[in-house]
C-alpha cells in the first residue's frame, strides 16, 4: 500500500514534468512550430530567452536537483521500515512548499522579496527533510539498541 509520503514522492516527479512538458517544452515547441527557432536553438550552457523563460528552466532544473535528494530520504524510510510516525506529514509539508516555491520562481519576476519568500519555502524544505533523516536515524537507533 502507498504511504502519504510515497505519494509525495510521485507528486514531487509528477510536478517536475508539469513544469518540463508546460513551461518549457509548450514554449520551445511553440517556436520551433512558428519558426521562430530551430530544434538547436536551446542550448543547455546558454542563457537563452526571455528572464520569464529563464526562471521556468531554473525552477524545472531545481526540481531535478531536488528530487533524487527527497526521494532517497522517503525510499529508504520505507524500505527500511524506519519511517517516523511523523513522516507522512513532513512529506506533505515538503511537497507543498515545493510547489510553492517553484510557482514563485516560475510566476514572478525576482525581486529581493521575491526571492527571499521563494528562498523560505526551499529553506523550510531543507529543515524538513533534514527532520526526516534525524526522525529515522533515532528510530533506527533505537530499534537496534
Amino acid at each position: 500500500m502507498m504511504t502519504t509520503a510515497l505519494w509525495t514522492v510521485v507528486a514531487f516527479a509528477a510536478w517536475t514534468l508539469l513544469i518540463m512538458g508546460f513551461g518549457v517544452g509548450t514554449r520551445r515547441w511553440y517556436a520551433i512550430l512558428l519558426g521562430g527557432a530551430d530544434l538547436t536553438s536551446f542550448p543547455g550552457d546558454t542563457p537563452h530567452g526571455d528572464p520569464a523563460y529563464r526562471r521556468v528552466v531554473r525552477a524545472h532544473a531545481n526540481c531535478i536537483e531536488n528530487l533524487p535528494v527527497y526521494a532517497a530520504i522517503v525510499l529508504s524510510a520505507e524500505a527500511l521500515h524506519i519511517a517516523p510516525p511523523q513522516m507522512d506529514t513532513l512529506a506533505i509539508g515538503v511537497i507543498v512548499c515545493r510547489i510553492v516555491q517553484s510557482s514563485i520562481h516560475m510566476l514572478l519576476p525576482e525581486t529581493n522579496r521575491t526571492v527571499a519568500v521563494r528562498f523560505s519555502f526551499f529553506f523550510a524544505q531543507y529543515m524538513i527533510m533534514a527532520w526526516m533523516i534525524v526522525s529515522m536515524a533515532t528510530l533506527a537507533l533505537v530499534r537496534a539498541g
